[in-house]
């Protein structure tokens, strides 16, 4: 399984271009605001200041480009659906987020966080449906997995699964605060990073 040994911050871009080290293997972490995406890279990363957490939502307006292990770039997508910024702010980052999946030929997954405690919203299924119609390949992380029981957890997934049209088993439970999901989702990425020779 993949560990992390180096991670470092790269740059921040309001519009996606050419930076230091573009051409590498790229993952994208995608979510609403506040689903806890910089607590997810942090806890990945094993750095707790690697990328900037908040408790306002809304706090990652740009396209924020990590460097993992010297092989691929883990990119942090602006958070979407925060209803205290005004219409243009929101057009612009819809915008940002289009150009990106449109001019990023290196990208080669999507993590799509939701919040396990809740259902997916407009904005979540939205993204579900473009990512389908791009034909680019995703996986769902449930976050704030420490706050349900893990008895009541497939409960909880049932209209996560229902929302996104994905499978339980496909889901990874994740925690930034205790690490529940952290070795699946190395897992993940080492398979998405390096796809068994069939």
């Amino acid at each position: 399984m993949m560990e992390i040994k180096s991670a470092e911050f790269v740059t921040s871009m309001a519009d996606y271009g050419p930076f230091t080290g573009k051409g590498l293997p790229q993952i994208a972490v995608a979510g609403k605001s506040n689903v806890g995406k910089s607590t997810l890279i942090n806890r990945l990363c094993r750095r707790n200041k690697l990328a900037r957490t908040s408790s306002t939502p809304g706090k990652t307006r740009l396209l924020n480009v990590f460097l993992l292990n010297n092989e691929f770039h883990l990119v942090d997508l602006p958070g979407y659906g925060f209803a205290k910024v005004d219409k243009k702010e929101k057009q612009r980052w819809g915008q940002m987020m289009q150009d990106y999946f449109e001019k990023a030929d290196e990208l080669l997954h999507v993590l799509c966080l939701v919040d396990i405690r809740h259902e997916p919203t407009e904005d979540d299924k939205q993204m579900n449906r473009f990512l389908r119609e791009m034909d680019i390949p995703f996986s769902v992380i449930a976050t704030k997995a420490d706050k349900i029981s893990r008895g009541a957890r497939s409960k909880y997934l049932a209209p996560i699964c229902r929302a996104l049209s994905v499978q339980p088993w496909e889901i990874i439970c994740f925690s930034g605060e205790d690490g529940t999901g952290r070795d699946d989702l190395l897992k993940l990425m080492d398979d998405i990073l390096h796809p068994a020779e069939s």
